[in-house]
């Protein structure tokens, strides 16, 4: 479903949105002390050896980050992906790929929707007409090509998309894809998912106009260090570095960007991955074994619930009160305040998580 101003069309873009909602994340709700089940950060902390990796970079932070550096990370990342070193631009997490947005000029872009509100924030408050192409919770979630704008010069999707953890087929997503039109690709969790499927992290020039974003945050915990790339045609790049500042990417995130993106550390995130998924399997049967609770679709490393109707509000309260911490759902455009996004996390935490889930259930049902 596209969304104007006066409903579903493809004509005038939406009114003026709360820019807070669209700014709202998870890290807002993961106060110190909670449970977190508000952020999709795996581990707690970057494993030993990424941590011993970044600690024998320091003593490089007297000098400004080199441009051999950051060759060094872009070559890196263009053999994990099967890529050439200047289809790579390293950034300061992916979400600085999403601020620099608005330096493409679209003249109209669109978003897919329930998703990560970051682009159209970003391109909002630059001015830019965005059109909220919305997937339906009816059927799963998945998206459709066919409800985009043809008019549409830029159009974001995520896949993996968060916060519905729907995978969209490869096909569906790069089929938006045409000339004049950039089509930008969020794979955040990709590497999260075993053998990262539908990933078009190593497509080629086949794909025209095509922009894929890329985060080292979740699967190492390296959230705080900002630290990301995105893969595309060399023009196209260069076109989005245009606004960035002189050495926009720290010494210390060059060397965590080269040392995820070595073999070894592609199959640590492989296994882990693997781990995920049986994780996530165990996490969703014990929530949905609750009353009123619905898991709805989806593979990514997040699971996103419909609790009761008008309860949803009230067990985020109840949750908080107990110390756990989950993200609400209705600042995602098309998710309404009955929707809950839970990380997954170890069986022990799960456990927390369900009892305090099914305590509130029970008292706001009593």
């Amino acid at each position: 479903m596209v969304r104007g101003a006066d409903g579903p069309d493809h004509g005038n873009p939406d009114p003026d949105p709360d820019d807070a909602r669209l700014r709202h994340h998870g890290d807002v709700e993961a106060e110190p002390g909670l449970l977190d089940f508000a952020v999709n950060v795996q581990p707690d902390a970057p494993p030993a050896w990424l941590r011993d990796r970044l600690a024998a970079a320091l003593d490089g932070l007297a000098r400004y980050p080199s441009a051999a550096h950051d060759a060094a990370a872009r070559a890196a990342v263009a053999a994990r992906h099967g890529r050439r070193p200047e289809e790579v631009l390293v950034l300061a997490g992916s979400a600085e790929g999403f601020a620099l947005l608005p330096g493409l000029a679209p003249r109209r872009a669109a978003v897919v929707h329930p998703g990560f509100t970051e682009p159209e924030a970003a391109l909002r408050a630059a001015g830019i007409a965005v059109t909220r192409v919305l997937t339906d919770e009816a059927e799963g979630h998945r998206f459709d090509p066919a409800t985009v704008p043809p008019d549409a010069d830029l159009v974001v999707i995520g896949n993996p998309t968060n916060p519905t953890g729907v995978l969209h087929p490869a096909s569906a997503v790069a089929a938006v894809a045409r000339p004049g039109r950039v089509l930008v690709v969020d794979e955040a969790f990709a590497d999260a998912l075993p053998g990262e499927p539908e990933s078009l992290a190593g497509a080629d020039a086949a794909v025209p106009g095509l922009l894929v974003l890329r985060s080292l945050t979740k699967t190492w915990a390296l959230a705080g260090l900002r630290a990301g790339y995105a893969l595309g045609a060399p023009d196209l790049l260069a076109r989005l570095a245009a606004p960035r500042p002189p050495w926009p990417v720290g010494t210390l995130a060059l060397e965590a960007v080269i040392a995820c993106s070595e073999p070894a550390a592609v199959e640590l995130a492989e296994r882990a991955a693997r781990t995920l998924v049986a994780q996530r399997a165990a996490q969703a049967a014990a929530l949905a074994a609750l009353p009123g609770v619905v898991v709805l679709p989806g593979v990514a490393p997040y699971l996103l619930l419909r609790l009761p109707a008008g309860q949803g509000p009230r067990v985020r309260e109840e949750l908080r009160a107990a110390g756990i911490a989950a993200r609400r759902g209705d600042t995602f455009p098309g998710l309404g305040p009955d929707h809950l996004r839970v990380a997954v996390r170890p069986p022990d935490q799960v456990g927390v998580l369900v009892a305090a889930l099914a305590s509130a259930l029970a008292r706001i049902a009593a």
